[in-house]
């Protein structure tokens, strides 16, 4: 009999996706950063979920402040792909019965100050026992009809961005990354964006999650690519993951526009192609390659 890990991540979601109908409320969704919802005349709901593991996405020896303040900045990283500002969270918890009071206290201190940050009000959730510390969260947000963002509406000739270095996550990086929402908010406020999703697979993952629902291809380029100073090489920034940048897509101009203002977090490297390219590296050797669409899976 088939399990999950023999059906795999990918495999599993479609499946789901297929499964699930929806009515004319909902603009997108599975299958993106956020679920896009009707609101008025002129902005849309956001909602998104983070379920957090321990032993998964981090350990019991992590700073619970970090932990807690990380369970909050995945979800917000969701809703700055989508351009969108946060408003309300719920967090679901599942503890064991033996975790230390002064370690809740600390995991929730983490949460209240980054939510503070962001304006973000935390209104309820739940709590559970379990035999690992369960984290799951849930955001909503608003964003303007005429600034969301999707990961479907790449273009041929879009020059793709990151905004910021990739790579080096386990060093801990993963556990204080700045959600990018106000460099979100202020390019869908002074660009035309085609498409946007934030890095938490990996870089090659997440690319080729972006390229498969816009139905393009892409080819990026290894000396573009900006290594964060903890990264352990190329393949580290294309397939560790959990790095929250944005990697987003404009079209030539709108790039060009960009490049001259020399904003230094957002950093060329690559443009999208017709879909029977494929995801393909240029290497310093000048060298093409089809990349693989590797990067953290759960199966």
């Amino acid at each position: 009999m088939a399990t999950l890990s023999d059906l795999g991540e990918i495999a599993l979601i479609e499946r789901i996706k297929k499964s699930i109908s929806t009515d004319s409320s909902v603009v997108k969704g599975s299958g993106d950063d956020c679920a896009v919802l009707k609101l008025d005349a002129k902005r849309y709901t956001l909602a998104t979920s983070d379920l957090l593991v321990e032993g998964t996405d981090f350990t019991h020896k992590d700073d619970a402040y970090l932990v807690g303040r990380k369970a909050i900045a995945v979800s917000l990283s969701d809703i700055a792909a989508c351009a969108g500002i946060p408003r309300y969270c719920l967090v679901s918890l599942g503890v064991p019965a033996a975790t230390k009071v002064a370690f809740a206290a600390r995991l929730l201190k983490g949460m209240r100050d980054i939510a503070k940050i962001y304006r973000l009000n935390i209104v309820g959730g739940d709590l559970s026992r379990a035999r690992q510390l369960v984290i799951d969260v849930s955001i909503f947000g608003v964003v303007e009809k005429k600034n969301l963002v999707l990961r479907s509406g790449a273009r041929c000739g879009d020059i793709i961005f990151v905004s910021g270095a990739l790579g080096g996550s386990i060093s801990g990086k993963h556990l204080k990354f700045t959600p990018r929402l106000k460099e979100a908010r202020f390019l869908a406020q002074n660009f035309k964006l085609n498409s946007m999703i934030d890095i938490s697979d990996g870089l090659a993952q997440d690319l080729n999650h972006l390229l498969r629902e816009s139905g393009v291809g892409a080819v990026i380029y290894e000396e573009l690519i900006p290594l964060d100073k903890a990264a352990a090489g190329l393949c580290d920034a294309l397939y560790s993951g959990e790095d929250f940048e944005l990697l987003f897509t404009m079209p030539l101009e709108e790039a060009r526009r960009l490049i001259r203002k020399k904003m230094k977090p957002f950093r060329p490297i690559g443009e999208i192609r017709d879909k029977s390219c494929g995801l393909r590296l240029i290497d310093r050797n000048n060298r093409e390659k089809i990349l693989k669409p590797g990067g953290f899976r759960h199966f």
